[in-house]
């Protein structure tokens, strides 16, 4: 009989090669950084206004390719001109742009909260109406004086940095309550304090942002057009309105003279 032939047995030894060894590695990296993204940006919600526009800006538009993003429009890194109102040509369609880029810039204002309900946009027949509303205690100029505070001297720098890149032109209206002003024996009264007051405006808007050309009209209208008849002599009578125009596309070129 012949010799049982002897029985092999192979054992293998479990585990992966060397080279999936350092995976793990890659992963725990990759979490350690998604985790250390976030914690950033809950820190960013909780800073200034100004800082979370800009972030907003830069996530919604990295390459600044576009000038409708993060509220303003500003990314990091544009000047205070550069707003997105630049390249818009303003008709009725889109002078909604202009509105919301406009509330972005106004929002990033110190202390806008002060100025709660005192600004509003309107896109009327005529154009976007901005107005300037005071209140018994929240004004824009010194109290009867043509003279702006610092509330209103902020408030129309930044909109005047906006405006100055749109083609469109602008003007600006004073208007007063019916209250009468007594001031240098009566020969000052609101016809003259509306007027002082849009031209003061003007002059401020256009040394910080608006074409020397781009203002066509200074209106003041005293108390003949009241916001609220009702009540004459409530404050929010007393007001600045900034009027951007639409274009007339349809306007015909003027003949030379």
């Amino acid at each position: 009989m012949a010799a049982a032939r002897p029985i092999i047995v192979i054992k293998k030894k479990g585990g992966h090669g060397g080279h999936h060894g350092g995976a793990w590695k890659v992963a725990y990296a990759d979490f350690v950084t998604a985790m250390m993204s976030l914690f950033i940006v809950l820190w960013l919600m909780n800073s200034s206004k100004k800082i979370q526009q800009a972030v907003g800006g830069y996530f919604r538009d990295p390459a600044g390719s576009s000038k409708l993003s993060g509220g303003n429009g500003k990314g990091p890194g544009e000047s205070p001109g550069d707003g997105p109102a630049d390249s818009l040509t303003l008709s009725k369609d889109n002078m909604a742009k202009l509105k919301e880029s406009l509330q972005g810039a106004i929002h990033q204002i110190e202390d806008i909260d002060k100025l709660k309900g005192q600004i509003e946009m309107t896109v009327t027949s005529e154009g976007l109406r901005i107005e300037l509303l005071e209140t018994a205690k929240g004004t824009f100029f010194d109290s009867a004086s043509p003279e702006l505070n610092d509330s209103g001297k902020e408030t129309l720098i930044a909109l005047a940095k906006e405006l100055g890149g749109v083609p469109n032109k602008i003007s600006i209206e004073g208007h007063t309550d019916s209250r009468p002003l007594a001031r240098h024996g009566g020969d000052y009264g609101n016809w003259e304090l509306s007027v002082d007051r849009a031209n003061n405006a003007r002059r401020l808007m256009q040394e910080n942002g608006l074409r020397v050309d781009q203002v066509t009209q200074v209106r003041g209208y005293a108390d003949q057009r009241l916001r609220k008849a009702e009540a004459p002599e409530d404050p929010s009578n007393r007001r600045i309105s900034v009027i951007v125009q639409y274009l007339d596309k349809d306007a015909a070129p003027k003949s030379p003279q």
